[in-house]
């Protein structure tokens, strides 16, 4: 007993910080890659030839751009915009740089969630807008968005997740939060206790945001 009462002492010592970190990174990734993804999934899933604003070259280049930036993992992404994050930040590792790698990361896999999240729309809704003169911006802003937005947030609260996941992974070089506490007190510094308390908490917070994003999810569905 003696010795649980220890481990709960030092793990409240060591969480706070990282786990402020942790929550920072996301917030953050978040909001800039729904800011940035969102616009970009609309605009490949309208500008299909068969939806209402066809571009049939614009569409393969924003699916390329897409499909390139999903493709890299993440840990070389982190690595390969180093230099983007001095810039834009000042900095090429620590919590703040890591949100540059984060959102980019987290940008093409909104886009394809919101994209899909269009394209199950049912035609006869988008159909009558159009019937009634209803402008490619109105149809967008007016039909799409409300209509599709319980999607979107389904999909907005699997990319939270993800990046939980992406931020634990920049703390192996040097991006800070949970991840850099599990690798530095747990697993370098030979303390299970601090590496299962870790994961412990990582779950936890994927738990809450689940459960937060399905009550939102059923909120917007009524």
């Amino acid at each position: 007993m003696n010795e649980l009462y220890n481990i709960l002492l030092k793990l409240l010592e060591l969480m706070p910080q990282p786990l402020l970190e942790t929550l920072y990174m996301v917030v953050s990734a978040t909001v800039f890659s729904v800011l940035f993804g969102t616009p970009l999934g609309i605009a490949t899933a309208v500008s299909e030839e068969t939806h209402i604003w066809p571009h049939k070259s614009l569409n393969k280049v924003l699916n390329l751009l897409i499909n390139i930036a999903r493709s890299l993992p993440f840990i070389i992404l982190m690595i390969a915009v180093f230099p983007l994050s001095k810039l834009l930040v000042g900095r090429r590792i620590g919590t703040t740089a890591a949100i540059v790698p984060l959102t980019i990361a987290a940008i093409p896999f909104v886009a394809r969630l919101v994209e899909a999240s269009v394209k199950e729309l049912s035609w006869g809704i988008i159909e009558a807008a159009l019937s009634m003169g209803a402008n490619v911006r109105q149809i967008i802003f007016k039909v799409i968005l409300p209509e599709a937005l319980p999607s979107i947030v389904s999909g907005i609260t699997l990319t939270v997740i993800n990046l939980i996941s992406y931020s634990a992974m920049a703390g192996a070089i040097g991006g800070g939060g949970l991840g850099d506490l599990a690798i530095r007190f747990g697993y370098q510094g030979f303390q299970e206790d601090v590496l299962i308390g870790t994961v412990i908490v990582l779950l936890i917070i994927v738990q809450l945001v689940q459960f937060l994003g399905d009550k939102i999810y059923k909120r917007l569905l009524r």
